[in-house]
C-alpha cells in the first residue's frame, strides 16, 4: 500500500545537524531558508500550497530558539516550522486552515510537510514542564529535545508517537465496520485502538475487535501505517479474517457494528470515512480484491473530512 496521505519521502531530515547549533543559525540566515507558521492545528497555505515563509517575514519568531524547529532539507532549502500565537502576525501571507482541510487541498508533500510540522509543534505545546519533578523545559537539538530546566533533574524528553493498530475484518464477502455515536448513521470506518503495555501489535488487533465488537479474529496480515497527527498516532494498518461473526458492542465505544458487503458501500448503505485516512485505503484494498469494479471507478462522493475521525484527540 502506497501514497499514504502525511507519507513518503518528502524532505531529507538531516537529524546530524540537530544537535550543531552554529550550523543551523548559519542556514537559517540563508535567503533560501524557508518557513512553516504552525497555529495550533492549523497552517498557513496559499494559492492551494503550503506558505513557506523567509526568514525576513518572521523573524521576531524564528530567532526565539524556543519556537523553532529545524524540520529538514527540501529542493535544496532548510526548513523551520514556528509555532505562532495569532493570526494577525501574518496577515496578507495566505490562509490559517485546520489540517485536516488543508489535507484535502494541497499536494501530497506539502500536506505531509504540514502534519509533520504540526507534530512536532504540538508535542512541544503538551510537554512544556517535566514529567519528574515539573519544572520547565527548554528545547534543545533543533526542537527534538525536551530538558527540564532544574539542574538536578535535566530529565529528557523526546517526540512522541502513540502506536495504533487500525484493521479491516474480512469475512468472505463482507467486512466488519463500526460506527461511533457521534458520526452520522450511515457513516462507518474500520476497527481501530490504541496498543496497550505488554502487547504485540496482533495482541491488541484481536483485544480491540473483541472488545468493540465480540467478533474473533484469526489471521492478520500488515498492510501499511500512517503517521495521524491529531495529535500524536501512528496508525498501523492490517487486514485480518474472522473467525466468529456475532456482533455485540462490548464496551459500548461504537454504537453500532455491522458486516457490510461490497454492494452495501456501492450503493451507499454505509458511507466510508475520508479519502485521506488509512482506513479508507484499507476498505479499497479489500473491496479491490475482486473480479468487479475497482472502488475508485465507482465515483462515489468524497465523503466529508471531519468525520469518523480514528483515534482524533482522544490522547
Amino acid at each position: 500500500m502506497d501514497s499514504i496521505v502525511f507519507s513518503g519521502r518528502y524532505i531529507d531530515r538531516c537529524s546530524e545537524l540537530r544537535p550543531q547549533p552554529a550550523a543551523l543559525e548559519d542556514a537559517l540566515a540563508r535567503s533560501s531558508t524557508r518557513i512553516v507558521p504552525v497555529l495550533g492545528d492549523q497552517c498557513l497555505i496559499d494559492d492551494e500550497r503550503l506558505a513557506m515563509l523567509s526568514h525576513e517575514s518572521v523573524a521576531e519568531l524564528i530567532d526565539d530558539p524556543e519556537r523553532r524547529t529545524f524540520l529538514g532539507v527540501r529542493d535544496d532549502a532548510h526548513v523551520f516550522c514556528v509555532a505562532v500565537d495569532d493570526m494577525g502576525r501574518l496577515a496578507g501571507d495566505g490562509e490559517f486552515i485546520s489540517l485536516r482541510e488543508a489535507s484535502g487541498r494541497l499536494p501530497a508533500n506539502d500536506s505531509a510537510l504540514a502534519a509533520y510540522a504540526r507534530a512536532m509543534v504540538a508535542w512541544q505545546e503538551r510537554h512544556r514542564h517535566c514529567g519528574v519533578c515539573g519544572s520547565q523545559n527548554r528545547l534543545l537539538d533543533a526542537g527534538f529535545v525536551m530538558e527540564c530546566s532544574d539542574p538536578d533533574c535535566r530529565h529528557r524528553s523526546f517526540p512522541r508517537l502513540d502506536p495504533a493498530i487500525i484493521v479491516l475484518v474480512g469475512d468472505g464477502d463482507r467486512c466488519l465496520l463500526g460506527r461511533q455515536a457521534s458520526w452520522p448513521a450511515e457513516r462507518f470506518s474500520t476497527i481501530a485502538g490504541f496498543v496497550e503495555p505488554g502487547e504485540s501489535l496482533e495482541d491488541a488487533l484481536r483485544r480491540e475487535v473483541h472488545e468493540e465488537t465480540n467478533v474473533d479474529v484469526g489471521a492478520c496480515r500488515y498492510l501499511g501505517s500512517q503517521p495521524w497527527p491529531f495529535p500524536a498516532a501512528i496508525m498501523i494498518g492490517f487486514h485480518a479474517t474472522a473467525n466468529s461473526t456475532n456482533i455485540v458492542c462490548n464496551d459500548k465505544e461504537l454504537a453500532e457494528a455491522r458486516w457490510a458487503s461490497r454492494g452495501d458501500i456501492a450503493d451507499q448503505t454505509v458511507i466510508l470515512p475520508p479519502k485521506i485516512s488509512i482506513a479508507y485505503r484499507l476498505i479499497e484494498a479489500w473491496f479491490d480484491d475482486h473480479d468487479g469494479p475497482t472502488l475508485a471507478s465507482l465515483g462515489l462522493p468524497a465523503p466529508p473530512l471531519r468525520v469518523p475521525r480514528p483515534l482524533d484527540e482522544k490522547n
